[in-house]
């Protein structure tokens, strides 16, 4: 190895002894609510497929008749002559599910947001962005070449101030999360689009954590019967969550798709996704619009697992969404319980930073439409003794 990279190896040494080395677990059967990682069957809590689709046998299915009629890839790009009709017809599909004029497929929801915002804003344009947006929207506005603001979590009058204080003739675009993937709390989207329409500014919501999950027939967060383009001119939805299957959108007004065909780099030079993968989605997107009961069986497992660990005297965050965060503190202490949880045969990885700021490694435990009742008293109940066994440590280690 050059000289100039001799440091590699010491900094993942430092890595490593900080708690913070990333290591892969080998997953051996699909997505579900049991998986086999590593050898060994574990209840799993750390997933993103919150409505049970990821192996759901009519989307497999509506999968395997795509690979029959359209091969295993696209061939190359969406402007070259990688979109197919499978393509066009799941963006009609997303912008009807939406209700709005029109969508764009990318690859994957780092893309779509990244692409996003670089075709949108440069420089002497302002971003603004919420503290604990996902990495791909913080990247995103980072090199841009737009000035780069953040405002505190949730924090309109603090957003306020600062789109005041950069106000100017240059574009304005406000970014957030809708549900914020690690704290499982939504922003305060009326609030956000009455700030940014006193500064003739635009809002961008990467909805990937509520599309599915809330709204009349799962249509998200940016709930068209209460918001529409006027207010939130683009909407961001990954499909690799709640549709169970995999890549991106964005939606908005006929304008706005236009320019981003003409503007996004990572829609113009990236091949456009297998269509076998728009054909499941399309069955996962009927799928969500139609079995409400999904999203109903999801809120009790929601409601039980807070109302369990209340009583258990865990703290919770104030999320109502599947994801459930205990914060834990360190990163040696969210890696202890997590193997602790999995010896009791839980699954929930140690979420540890930079994916979280410092001092607030958490488990990330989520719930699906997967989970049964006696799902959730089990994890509960592991909860509870790995509780009372790291206090009982912690007791004798300080005697």
């Amino acid at each position: 190895m050059g000289e100039g990279f001799k440091e590699i190896g010491a900094w993942l040494g430092a890595r490593e002894a900080r708690g913070l080395y990333r290591q892969r677990r080998v997953v051996e059967n699909p997505q579900g609510r049991e998986m086999i990682v590593d050898g060994v069957k574990l209840l799993n809590f750390c997933g993103n497929d919150y409505l049970g689709l990821a192996n759901d046998p009519r989307v497999a299915s509506a999968f395997k008749q795509g690979v029959d009629q359209w091969g295993t890839g696209s061939g190359a790009s969406h402007l070259i002559c990688g979109h197919s009709r499978a393509h066009h017809e799941l963006e009609e599909a997303l912008a009807d599910f939406v209700q709005r004029p029109r969508a764009l497929l990318f690859s994957s929801g780092y893309a779509a947001n990244v692409g996003t915002i670089n075709a949108l804003v440069s420089s002497p344009d302002c971003v603004y962005e919420d503290r604990l947006n996902h990495a791909s929207l913080l990247d995103g506005g980072w090199i841009s070449r737009a000035q780069f603001h953040w405002f505190e979590h949730a924090d309109m009058a603090d957003l306020d101030r600062q789109v005041e204080s950069n106000h100017n003739d240059a574009k304005h675009l406000i970014v957030t999360d809708g549900t914020f993937s690690m704290d499982g709390d939504a922003c305060p989207l009326r609030d956000m689009i009455g700030v940014a329409k006193r500064h003739d500014a635009w809002v961008m919501v990467d909805d990937a954590h509520g599309l599915g999950v809330v709204g009349d027939n799962g249509c998200g967060l940016v709930d068209p019967n209460h918001f529409g383009t006027d207010d939130v001119q683009v909407l961001v939805g990954t499909l690799g969550k709640a549709f169970g299957t995999s890549g991106a959108f964005v939606a908005g007004e006929e304008d706005l798709i236009e320019y981003l065909i003409q503007r996004a780099r990572n829609y113009i030079f990236s091949t456009a996704m297998p269509s076998a993968i728009a054909a499941a989605t399309l069955a996962s997107v009927a799928i969500v619009t139609t079995e409400s009961w999904r999203r109903e069986h999801l809120e009790q497992r929601i409601q039980q697992f807070r109302s369990g660990a209340l009583e258990l005297g865990f703290d919770l965050a104030p999320s109502m969404s599947p994801i459930q965060p205990l914060l834990l503190g360190t990163p040696q202490a969210a890696l202890e319980m997590s193997r602790s949880l999995e010896a009791d045969g839980c699954f929930i990885s140690a979420i540890r930073p930079p994916t979280v700021p410092e001092g607030t490694s958490r488990l990330r435990i989520t719930l699906t439409a997967a989970h049964t009742e006696q799902d959730v008293d089990r994890l509960l109940q592991a909860l509870e003794r790995t509780n009372r066994q790291q206090r009982v440590v912690s007791t004798v280690s300080h005697q």
